[in-house]
């Protein structure tokens, strides 16, 4: 295509559309990032959306499939390679892969390695996982680590190689894996039935099999009591990563990607609040209100902010636990760990966060060109619906 010169050369340009058309939620908040740094997550976005798109691909034989999943991070450095035969919905990033891979090989060789190191044991977990079904919690961990804890520590490596961020960012894998693990264990529990309709299965069996015969079950109504408690249960396992989360973002200090990792976790959370002890998750979907997404975004800008809302919705769980529940102990065990970790910590703690009076005129000035707000709004409210994986 012809491009008129700006300031982003052609490529660059067109890996930001692709990165418009395939990622609603994180379009948004990636081209809030400052510097080389916004580049660097752009392209390890489209590189991991390309991967994800092969490994979706139910029309791709496996014999075909395992070994381009594992040598996917060469066709990095293969300015031809490319992949034509797709039928999936974002097939354009395999399409037009020299594109993004020439644009790969135009970063600084810090974010190359990153992306190239991730994207070759991102292959490799997938292909593992295209052979077998996940069964304990420990696989589902191991599960939810290939497909999103390592873009947590992809992107937190990436954070520290831009010297944005400081070096332990990078280096404390474990955080930045909860991170990951997180949002993921939040998309699969709140995606239970547009998975079950498209005959695909990530509910941990250890867990469901001890409500149900088979996952399916848990959607027949007769069933309704047995699957809420099973729900529960995974939500009070995914709630356990909530205290890593907040060590993590308390931990943050450049405001783009405090925004940046915040935004999406505070979703992850009212999602959870929303799902808790619901019937409708096993009916249709669980969405939060677009106006509680915005407010989310507008708030998420600090440590402290972030601690509050997270104890909001914490305690909105806790008022809905069933004295019956299986879980419940356990439940507000998390939460109770939670809770005090969100009231630790004075508003000094968190001095490089600019003051609250600047920050809000800052946030309108930012927010109020109305592109940002109603893309955000409008991701958000995908992002809720279509949960990002």
């Amino acid at each position: 295509p012809l491009c008129p010169q700006d300031s982003l050369g052609c490529g660059l340009r067109t890996c930001y559309q692709y990165l418009n058309q395939t990622s609603r939620s994180f379009a948004a908040v990636i081209q809030a990032l400052d510097g080389e740094l916004r580049h660097a997550v752009c392209i390890f976005y489209l590189v991991l959306r390309a991967l994800d798109t092969v490994e979706d691909d139910m029309s791709i034989p496996l014999d075909v499939k395992v070994p381009m999943l594992h040598e996917f991070h060469s066709y990095l450095y293969q300015p031809d390679w490319k992949y034509t035969e797709s039928k999936e919905k974002d097939r354009q990033v395999l399409e037009d892969f020299p594109t993004i891979s020439m644009e790969f090989r135009n970063l600084s060789k810090v974010y190359q390695d990153v992306i190239s190191d991730i994207c070759h044991k991102m292959g490799v977990g997938m292909a593992e996982f295209l052979e077998k079904k996940v069964d304990s919690q420990h696989e589902w961990d191991k599960y939810c680590h290939y497909v999103a804890g390592l873009v947590g520590i992809g992107l937190s490596r990436l954070f520290s190689a831009s010297e944005l961020e400081d070096s332990i960012v990078g280096q404390d894998t474990d955080l930045a894996n909860s991170m990951g693990l997180f949002l993921q264990k939040t998309n699969i529990i709140r995606d239970y039935l547009e998975d079950q309709l498209e005959g695909r299965e990530f509910w941990p069996r250890e867990v469901w099999s001890r409500y149900a015969k088979k996952l399916s079950d848990l959607a027949k109504p007769e069933n309704i009591d047995m699957a809420v408690q099973c729900l529960n249960e995974l939500i009070t396992n995914a709630l356990h990563h909530v205290p890593d989360v907040l060590t993590y973002l308390s931990r943050l200090k450049n405001q783009s990607v405090f925004n940046f990792c915040a935004i999406p976790q505070v979703m992850a959370i009212a999602t959870l609040a929303a799902c808790y002890n619901n019937k409708q998750v096993f009916r249709g979907v669980v969405k939060i209100r677009k106006g509680q997404a915005v407010t989310l975004m507008m708030d998420a800008t600090n440590i402290q902010a972030v601690k509050a809302i997270m104890y909001q919705y914490v305690e909105e769980i806790y008022q809905k636990i069933p004295s019956t529940d299986p879980s419940s102990n356990k439940t507000q065990e998390v939460i109770a760990s939670i809770r005090a970790m969100s009231l630790s910590g004075s508003p000094m703690a968190s001095r490089h966060h600019y003051s609250p009076i600047y920050l809000s005129c800052a946030m309108l000035l930012a927010a109020l060109s109305w592109q940002y707000l109603s893309t955000l709004s409008k991701a958000t409210e995908e992002y809720v619906q279509a949960g990002e994986n």
